[in-house]
C-alpha cells in the first residue's frame, strides 16, 4: 500500500462557513480508501482562508516537505485549482512532486473541456513520461557503473563453474570458482580451442563420461550434469573475456 498525503484548500470566508473544506477532505479520504492508499491522520493538510494565487501556505509547504523527504508516494487534491489558481503554479507543483517520485492525483481530474484543462493534462502526461525515462536512464547508468567496477549482478544464478558468494559487511558479492566444475570447463576449453573438436564431438565425449546431476558433481566431483548441451552451446560463442575463461587461470 502506497503512502499518501491529502491537501485541501478554501480561500473565502463564505467557503469556510459552507464547510466545503470538510467535504473536500471527506471525498479525498474516500478516494484514498478506494485506491488502496494509506493516509495517516497527521498527513491530512487543510489551508483555510488562503488564496490559491500564492504558494506560501502552511499546509502546502508541509506536503512539499514530505515529498522532498521521500515519505510519500502520492499527493491527493480535490481538483487542480485546489493546488493553485494559477496554471503555471499547478504545473510547477506537479513537476516538483514528480521529481521526488511522487504522483499527483485529483478526485475531479481535468476532463479536457477547456484549453487550459487539456494543457494541464498534457503537462501531467509529459512529466510522468519524462520521470519514467529518467528512472530507466539512472538505472541503466547505475548497472553499467557497477559492471565496470567489477560488482556482481545476480540474475538467475552463478554461471556454471562458479558459486555465488553473498555480499557481507567486509566484502562485496563475488563469484568463486568451483573446483570440480572448473575441471570440466578447462577440459571443454582444451577440446574446443586446442584439439579443435566440434561441439557435437565434445558433447559425445563428455556425455560418454558424465551423466549425473550438478549436485552430484558438487558432492562427489565425478560426473557431468544434464545441462551440458546448454553449457556447450553457450561456450561455442565465448571469447577470451567470457567469464568461464577466467577458470583457465586455475589450470
Amino acid at each position: 500500500m502506497r503512502m499518501a498525503a491529502i491537501y485541501a484548500r478554501v480561500s473565502s470566508e463564505q467557503q469556510r462557513e459552507e464547510n466545503t473544506i470538510a467535504s473536500q477532505t471527506a471525498s479525498l479520504i474516500e478516494f484514498a480508501k478506494g485506491h488502496n492508499l494509506e493516509v495517516p491522520e497527521e498527513w491530512v493538510f487543510e489551508d483555510e482562508g488562503y488564496s490559491g494565487a500564492t504558494l506560501e501556505r502552511p499546509g502546502l509547504e508541509r506536503v512539499r516537505d514530505l515529498a522532498a523527504e521521500g515519505q510519500i508516494q502520492v499527493v491527493l487534491a480535490y481538483a487542480p485549482d485546489r493546488l493553485s489558481r494559477k496554471y503555471a503554479y499547478q504545473i510547477l507543483l506537479i513537476e516538483e512532486f514528480a521529481r521526488h517520485g511522487v504522483e499527483t492525483r485529483f478526485v475531479k481530474a481535468p476532463q479536457g473541456d477547456s484549453a487550459e484543462d487539456q494543457l494541464l493534462v498534457q503537462f501531467q502526461e509529459m512529466i510522468a513520461e519524462y520521470e519514467r525515462a529518467q528512472i530507466l536512464e539512472r538505472s541503466r547508468r547505475g548497472k553499467r557503473h557497477r559492471a565496470h567496477s567489477g560488482e556482481i549482478s545476480v540474475m538467475s544464478g552463478a554461471p556454471y563453474g562458479y558459486r555465488y558468494m553473498r555480499k557481507t559487511d567486509e566484502a562485496p558479492a563475488a563469484y568463486v570458482v568451483h573446483d570440480a566444475e572448473a575441471r570440466v570447463v578447462r577440459r571443454v576449453y582444451e577440446m574446443y580451442t586446442v584439439q579443435g573438436l566440434s561441439i557435437g564431438e565434445i558433447t559425445r565425449r563428455i556425455n560418454a563420461r558424465f551423466s549425473a546431476s550438478r549436485r552430484a558433481i558438487r558432492r562427489a566431483e565425478r560426473r557431468w550434469p544434464p545441462e551440458y548441451k546448454r553449457f556447450l552451446t553457450l561456450w561455442k560463442g565465448s571469447r577470451p573475456r567470457h567469464p568461464h575463461s577466467e577458470i583457465a587461470k586455475y589450470a
